[in-house]
């Protein structure tokens, strides 16, 4: 069965809004003045939480989405601060523009984006000198990496934990028994391709240039206080420590990276 804030796009924006304004910003604060005239683009932004919280902290922010409903109700919750909020309706792949950003953020979309390792190296393009991109994600091997708690029809299938690494065609085969709809089970097949462990992600970011200048490993993801009733706590240092074996017990990961 769906959680309440996957059907609720109020919550929704509520939810991105406070875990932004008491978890993301301090963690990227570390390291990047965020204050008036800091300039923001959210690429994957949804409902326009994470820009709003950058705003009410100063920031000039700039939100990019695929999702026609996402922008709409971005506009509509975000227009008392319109002055320092813009949203594009674009596929970030054709995304282009001439502006510098002084923080670029990725929160709960870079496991949705094909290609990961070209759109990382693209947006480095639009970095300002010092500039730094933040990512948020569930590591792909972690008990819900398959975000299977989007599941409506089975309560069940809803809340069991690894069931997305599964073979693709027993995965596949649960999802229909239990009465998805098409899109639903689009949407699960594709996170399946495209979910992202933390060993990959530190690949890429390798690769394409960059280097990890912060890093933070939940036990419990700040968003579980809203799923599960459960406070957040950072995960083990020693478990940090484990390539691989650690995906498993961490349920999200907060990066900051920026070009070598």
């Amino acid at each position: 069965m769906a959680f309440e804030h996957h059907l609720d796009i109020r919550l929704q924006f509520k939810q991105q809004l406070e875990t932004t304004r008491e978890y993301i910003i301090p963690f990227v604060a570390r390291h990047v003045r965020v204050g008036e005239g800091t300039r923001v683009l959210d690429i994957g932004c949804g409902t326009g939480g994470v820009c709003m919280a950058f705003a009410e902290a100063g920031a000039l922010t700039l939100g990019v989405d695929l999702s026609d409903t996402s922008i709409a109700v971005a506009r509509e919750f975000c227009a008392e601060r319109a002055g320092q909020m813009r949203f594009l309706l674009q596929n970030v792949y054709e995304f282009e523009t001439d502006e510098k950003f002084d923080l670029i953020v990725f929160k709960d979309s870079i496991e949705h984006i094909p290609e990961q390792a070209r759109i990382i190296a693209h947006v480095k393009r639009y970095l300002a000198p010092g500039g730094k991109i933040f990512f948020g994600f569930p590591p792909w091997f972690m008990p819900f990496g398959g975000h299977q708690q989007v599941i409506r029809n089975s309560k069940f299938l809803s809340l069991l934990p690894y069931c997305h690494l599964l073979p693709k065609a027993v995965y596949r085969a649960m999802i229909r028994a239990a009465g998805e709809s098409p899109s639903i089970e689009a949407f699960l097949m594709e996170t399946k391709d495209l979910g992202i462990s933390t060993a990959r992600f530190e690949r890429i970011v390798r690769q394409t240039g960059y280097k990890i200048t912060d890093s933070v490993f939940y036990l419990f993801n700040p968003i579980y206080r809203y799923k599960f009733g459960i406070r957040p706590r950072k995960q083990w240092k020693w478990v940090k420590a484990l390539p691989f074996v650690r995906d498993f017990v961490t349920t999200g990961v907060y990066y900051l990276i920026e070009p070598e």
